[in-house]
C-alpha cells in the first residue's frame, strides 16, 4: 500500500512539473482585524485547461488529498467562501489570473475571535484550480495577517455612498436650475492618494457597464485602459491618512449640464494609484514583467447618481411663463381679459400682479397652483384702460417665499 502511495505521488510530482506549479503575489498580506479589506492578487502561470474554482478562507492548513497539490483548508478551520456579490476575478496577462480578494466581515469576525480563543492571529486564503481534462487540482494559498488596518494594509475602498441634501437616490432638477452640493461618503483601509474624476452620461449616450464602474485597481493592468469614458466634470486628488473615512466632494458642479431634458447619470470614476502595500509583480509569478499598482481596488463597482432634467428652470421659466395676454398682441377691450402662465414645478402659489404706467401695482390676485389663469374682473377696462397697464407673476413656495418673477409685459390694448 506504501509504494502505491509512493507512485501516485511520484505520478502527480512529474504532472505537475510537466504542466507547472501556479503560484500567487503577494504571498502574505496584512488585513484590517475589524474591518472588510480587499486585497489584489496575481495567480499564475495557469497551465492549459485549468479553470479557477472556489475560493475559501479558513484557520489552518493541511496538504492536499492527494492526487492534488499544494495545501488545502482543513475541515473544521473553515470560515466562508468569496460571495459572488464579491469575486471580481478574470483571467489576466500571459497565462495569469486577476483575483480581487474581497473579505467580508462576517470572516474577520470569525478570525478575530478564533484569535482572542488562542488560536493564530493569522489565517489563510485558498483559492482552488480544476482541471476540464483530469489532471490533479491545485490550490494555493495565500496568508493573511490581522493588523489594525493602518498604513501596513493595502489602500483599499470598503464603502462608497454618493450623499445629496434631499437624501434621495434620484433627483428630479428643473431645466436652467444650479445643480445640488453633493459628496460621495468612502471608507477605506490603509492609507494611499485617491485620484480621479467625475463624469457625466448625457440622454442618449450608452450607459456604462457594471465593469466600466469599478475602479481602475480592480482590473487587469491591460484592461484598464478600456473602460468607457464619458463627459468630465472635475478631477481629484487627495491624500487620505490611515484612518478610514474621507468625504469627497463633487468640485465645480456648475459643469453639471441642466439644460437639456432628459436622464443623466453622474459617474464616480476611481484611478489606480501606486501603493506599495498592494503591488503585485507579475514576473514572480511568470505571467508578465513589472509589478501593478493596485492602489485603490475594491471588490465593487462604484455608485453612480441618476438625475433628470424635467420642466423648465426659474431662471427659464422667469423669462418665458407669460402665456396671455400674448405679448405685442392688442386685445380687445370688449372681451373679458384673461390671463395665463406657464407653470413652475416647486410653485405651490402665485400671485398676479397688475401694475401702472409707473410700475404701481393696481390689482393683484393669489393663486394656488396648479392654477396658472386668472380672469379680470368685468370692470377691468373700464378702470385701469388709461393706465397703461402691465403684468407680472410671482412664483411662491408652500413658506411664501419667492422662488420665480418674471418681468413685467405691458398689455397692448385694441381701441
Amino acid at each position: 500500500m506504501k509504494n502505491i502511495v509512493i507512485i501516485i505521488s511520484l505520478i502527480v510530482g512529474l504532472q505537475i512539473s510537466i504542466l507547472g506549479q501556479i503560484g500567487v503575489n503577494p504571498t502574505g498580506v496584512n488585513v484590517n482585524s475589524q474591518n472588510p479589506t480587499t486585497v489584489f492578487l496575481t495567480f499564475g502561470p495557469i497551465p492549459p485547461n485549468y479553470v479557477p474554482a472556489e475560493a475559501i478562507w479558513c484557520g489552518a492548513l493541511i496538504p492536499a488529498t492527494l492526487p492534488a497539490v499544494g495545501q488545502q483548508c482543513r475541515p473544521g478551520s473553515i470560515y466562508g467562501a468569496l460571495p459572488a456579490r464579491l469575486n471580481q476575478s478574470t483571467g489576466s496577462g500571459n497565462s495569469g489570473f486577476t483575483d480581487i480578494m474581497g473579505i467580508p466581515p462576517s470572516v474577520v469576525r470569525r478570525a478575530y475571535q478564533a484569535a482572542q480563543n488562542g488560536g493564530d492571529a493569522g489565517f489563510f486564503y485558498v483559492r482552488r484550480f480544476v482541471s476540464t481534462n483530469g489532471a490533479p487540482d491545485q490550490f494555493v494559498a495565500v496568508t493573511c495577517r490581522m493588523s489594525g488596518g493602518g498604513a501596513r494594509v493595502p489602500f483599499a475602498l470598503t464603502n462608497v455612498e454618493i450623499e445629496t441634501p434631499s437624501e434621495k437616490p434620484i433627483l428630479f432638477i428643473n431645466s436652467g436650475e444650479k445643480f445640488p452640493k453633493i459628496s460621495a461618503k468612502i471608507k477605506y483601509n490603509g492609507t494611499g492618494r485617491l485620484k480621479g474624476r467625475w463624469e457625466i452620461v448625457r440622454p442618449g449616450e450608452e450607459a456604462p457597464k457594471a465593469r466600466d464602474l469599478l475602479t481602475e485597481a480592480t482590473l487587469p493592468i491591460e484592461q484598464r485602459a478600456s473602460q468607457k469614458r464619458y463627459t468630465q466634470i472635475s478631477r481629484f486628488n487627495h491624500f487620505l491618512p490611515p484612518i478610514g473615512e474621507f468625504e469627497l466632494p463633487l468640485e465645480l458642479p456648475d459643469r453639471v449640464p441642466t439644460l437639456a431634458k432628459g436622464q443623466y447619470l453622474l459617474l464616480l470614476r476611481i484611478e489606480a494609484t501606486d501603493d506599495k502595500e498592494g503591488s503585485s509583480n507579475l514576473a514572480s509569478v511568470g505571467v508578465g514583467n513589472g509589478t501593478v499598482s493596485a492602489g485603490a481596488v475594491a471588490s465593487f463597482p462604484m455608485p453612480f447618481l441618476k438625475f433628470f432634467i424635467t420642466g423648465e428652470g426659474k431662471s427659464t421659466w422667469s423669462n418665458t411663463a407669460l402665456v396671455l395676454p400674448r405679448k405685442e398682441t392688442p386685445i380687445d377691450l370688449k372681451k373679458p381679459l384673461v390671463f395665463g402662465w406657464k407653470e413652475l414645478p416647486a410653485a405651490n402659489t402665485y400671485r398676479l400682479e397688475v401694475l401702472d404706467s409707473e410700475n404701481n401695482p393696481i390689482l393683484a390676485a393669489m393663486l394656488l397652483a396648479p392654477n396658472t389663469t386668472y380672469e379680470a374682473p368685468s370692470w377691468f377696462w373700464s378702470r385701469f384702460a388709461n393706465n397703461n397697464p402691465s403684468w407680472r407673476v410671482i412664483a411662491l413656495d408652500q413658506n411664501g417665499k419667492e422662488i420665480g418673477k418674471t418681468e413685467a409685459q405691458r398689455i397692448v390694448m385694441l381701441r
